[in-house]
């Protein structure tokens, strides 16, 4: 039987991107996103709920998102869910999932900076496809309770041209 890992988000960064370079000068950044779900509910209220999310990227895709985006910037992201799993300083199994990111798409215009290519036009809306990422190779050894680098080589999608 075939699997599928995908994801796509729309929402706001919750805090702002960290930049960092893994030893073998790979650029990885990390940052939140909140992404809210509006609903009526039975008795007719409008209900609403965040749902918040750590998301990773990888190579040029972690250099745009950490030069265009801030806290509360509005992205689109395509990626894959990612379960780490780890051992904490004081021995305890910790565990997280997050998104890594695989394509993204600025939104909310350039905001006084001229947007990279295969970013948002003024308005919000997408002037291109989202940009493929690279996929993560090896992460910069963790610190304290983060999770442990993740093992892959880097691979990158060419973009088709529809």
């Amino acid at each position: 039987m075939p699997n599928l890992n995908k994801v796509f988000l729309m929402g706001n960064l919750t805090r702002d991107p960290e930049l960092r370079y893994t030893p073998s000068g790979a650029a990885v950044v990390e940052f939140g996103m909140a992404v809210n779900r509006q609903w009526k509910g039975q008795d007719g209220q409008k209900k609403e709920e965040a749902t918040f999310v750590d998301v990773m990227a990888w190579q040029r895709t972690a250099e745009i998102i950490s030069e265009y985006c801030k806290k509360g910037s509005p992205l689109f992201v395509e990626g894959r869910l990612q379960l780490d799993t780890w051992e904490g300083k004081d021995g305890q199994k910790r565990s997280r999932m997050r998104v890594v990111v695989e394509g993204m798409q600025l939104l909310g215009g350039p905001q006084g900076r001229r947007a990279p290519e295969g970013g948002a036009s003024a308005g919000g809306r997408p002037s291109a496809p989202p940009r493929k990422a690279a996929t993560p190779g090896p992460e910069a050894a963790p610190s304290g309770d983060e999770p442990p680098p993740a093992e892959g080589s880097f691979k990158v999608d060419d973009e088709i041209p529809f």
